[in-house]
């Protein structure tokens, strides 16, 4: 392998005066890359003391897009969580739409079943049909049982049937410690989950902008087919009292007790506060409101290095149509980061010695490490920004003996 030139690009200054330049480019919402996200949920909690006291059994503060955890406590014991089970069946409503198996205006018929759920409803009426989109928004604005396993049945053709696929969703998504017996969330043995999975899991959400449009309403209502009406209201209160907050799932069984995740968006970054097992149902709210308020005070999202930037930088070619390729970012590198913190960042190079023609653009042609002083956080590829072909003359004269060596005639 070709040995690697290493250029430092920090040059003795810190990373928020070398992104002058590029800042019209960072400042695009882009995903992250998925490596970086594991690399940095594998890193831990940010924080071990904070300034807010939890008093729940367990609880979690995790940065959606990076995944990264700023504060948890006792995020994996294996819980009852009520109805912060329908995130699932929400997420697998959801991308049955997306996937085009179900449309929003499909007509669902309600089966005894169904209707026959307790706790909170949108009280269904058996044997008549209501729309994908009516039931999908009592479920995700007033948690409605009925609605949900409604839903279920229409999916897959019995909830028994759906709660297989809730857990093989479950699997693909690297839940390990959840596991569903029903689509709602009722008490049920065997049935847990944990404030990390809840995290993960409810970031899943943000995939699909069909899901915001219901879960911030605060009010609404659902006309039965005999001119009944259900009024709606959304379980959710930091919908209403919390600037920024946009949804989630609450839930609350003598069981669970009183069980929530919820989220908030401030300057481009969604937190995600799970809170579980709380005593009192006004706690799960103070407490995931301590926790959003603390992450958006001291944290932010910072993006050292964007896919496609030039980095002002070339590899030699031999045999090319031009004697250089130039090199750009192959990547995006997005990181969550204390305020004023990016200061001690930096960026590294390190590219091949020289390529031979033909290259592609978006050929890898080296790294970029993201450095903090010595440590590197994470690498994402330098790659071809353009490409460079063999020289007209020498391409004709390659392809000729190509074809003579392979007997073409």
């Amino acid at each position: 392998m070709k040995c690697m030139i290493r250029f430092l690009l920090a040059c003795g200054i810190t990373l928020a005066l070398l992104l002058v330049p590029l800042e019209g480019l960072a400042a695009e919402e882009t995903a992250p890359s998925p490596a970086l996200a594991q690399e940095v949920q594998d890193e831990g909690p940010m924080e071990e003391g904070t300034p807010f006291e939890i008093t729940s059994p367990s609880a979690i503060l995790m940065e959606a897009s990076t995944g990264r955890v700023i504060f948890e406590k006792d995020a994996d014991d294996r819980r009852p969580v009520a109805s912060v089970t329908k995130v699932m069946t929400i997420l697998l409503t959801l991308e049955a739409l997306d996937e085009g198996r179900i449309q929003e205006g499909d007509s669902v018929l309600v089966s005894e079943h169904a209707a026959g759920m307790g706790g909170s409803q949108a009280f269904l009426d058996a044997n008549k049909s209501y729309t994908v989109r009516e039931l999908l928004k009592s479920v995700i604005v007033a948690s409605a049982n009925d609605s949900a396993v409604a839903l279920a049945e229409h999916l897959d053709g019995s909830e028994g049937a759906f709660v297989s696929r809730m857990n093989q969703r479950a699997e693909q998504l690297g839940l390990e410690n959840t596991h569903y017996v029903n689509c709602t969330g009722l008490p049920a043995q065997g049935h847990y989950t944990t404030a990390r999975d809840v995290a993960r899991l409810s970031a899943q959400l943000d995939k699909h902008p069909l899901y915001y449009e219901f879960s911030t309403i605060w009010m609404d209502e659902i006309k039965h087919s005999s001119g009944r009406v259900t009024q709606l209201t959304n379980t959710n209160r930091l919908v209403r009292f919390y600037t920024g907050c946009d949804g989630y799932k609450t839930g609350s069984t003598n069981e669970a007790r009183y069980c929530m995740s919820a989220t908030a968006q401030k300057d481009g970054m969604r937190l995600i506060a799970v809170v579980l097992g709380s005593q009192a149902s006004q706690t799960r709210f103070d407490e995931a409101r301590a926790m959003l308020e603390y992450g958006f005070s001291g944290y932010q999202l910072f993006c050292p290095v964007k896919e496609g930037v030039d980095l002002q930088m070339s590899v030699p070619v031999h045999m090319g149509g031009r004697d250089s390729v130039k090199a750009s970012s192959g990547g995006t590198c997005e990181l969550l980061l204390k305020r004023n913190d990016q200061a001690n960042l930096s960026l590294e190079v390190a590219l091949l010695d020289s390529v031979t023609a033909p290259v592609y653009k978006g050929d890898v042609i080296g790294e970029i490490r993201v450095m903090r002083g010595e440590e590197v956080i994470t690498t994402l590829p330098a790659v071809a920004g353009e490409t460079v072909e063999l020289p007209g003359m020498l391409d004709a004269l390659l392809r000729i003996r190509d074809h003579f060596m392979l007997g073409g005639a």
